[in-house]
């Protein structure tokens, strides 16, 4: 099974910007999309963003206009660009890649705080 490692998660201050990746194992193009998730302490874990085979983007609600998914097919890896960051974006940032026969595997994960 593939194998997925966030990195780039840390402190930043409310308004400031971080950028994740999400480096996987496998050719990228092997599965039907990979996805970014977070989960803030207490909560459920909810959809960020994510982007399919063919390039299709979608965010959730919350991050549209202040996120952006993005990935480089050569090096394996899917970014997430986040900018105005706010206190209630804190979370662990999780990536997740789905194949095309429906199976999921995700990552440990990468932790994101933002400061008020």
């Amino acid at each position: 099974q593939p194998q997925l490692v966030e990195s780039g998660g840390g402190l930043v201050q409310f308004g400031g910007s971080l950028k994740l990746s999400c480096k996987v194992s496998e050719n990228i193009f092997n599965f039907n999309s990979v996805g970014w998730y977070r989960q803030a302490p207490g909560k459920e874990r909810d959809f960020v963003a994510s982007i399919n085979v063919g390039g299709r983007l979608d965010y959730g609600d919350s991050v549209k206009g202040r996120f952006t998914i993005s990935r480089d097919s050569a090096k394996n890896t899917v970014y997430l660009q986040m900018s105005g960051l706010k206190p209630e974006d804190t979370a662990v940032y999780y990536c997740k890649v789905s194949s095309h026969m429906g199976m999921h595997y995700w990552g440990k994960g990468t932790l994101v705080t933002v400061s008020s």
